[in-house]
């Protein structure tokens, strides 16, 4: 079984919706962020995953901790995610770039979409509902 270490954000706007994102050619929804580089931190992995993704730029002082999940990766067979998950405000409207095809919002108190990722679905929205 190999395990990907990543990181990722709940990034929630005005109105507490959270920002789910879904890559090319795949079926989840899941969080920004992605796979750490050898020898970066989680805040920096994400900070630059965030670029990427989304052309946003966060000071690490915007991110704060959610934890430390692991669960089954959603667009890989046979492996694993080890995800330090952070949780910030979005500072302005975001829109998709790099390998991501679409933007979508989950809504409080709305029911969850039946593709969401098994990190996003089993873990952060439970660690989120406690916050």
């Amino acid at each position: 079984m190999t395990t990907l270490n990543i990181a990722a954000a709940c990034l929630l706007d005005p109105h507490g919706r959270l920002l789910l994102v879904r890559k090319r050619g795949t079926r989840a929804l899941m969080l920004p962020g992605g796979k750490r580089e050898s020898g970066e931190s989680p805040v920096e992995a994400l900070q630059r995953e965030l670029w990427e993704e989304l052309q946003l730029r966060l000071e690490a002082s915007a991110l704060t901790p959610l934890g430390r999940f692991h669960a089954p990766a959603a667009n890989e067979a046979n492996t694993w995610v080890d995800a330090e998950i952070f949780v910030a405000r979005l500072p302005h409207a975001v829109e998709a770039a790099a390998e991501l095809e679409e933007l979508a919002w989950l809504e409080p108190g709305e029911p969850h979409p039946e593709n969401l990722a098994p990190l996003l679905r089993d873990h952060v929205l439970v660690a989120l509902a406690d916050c």
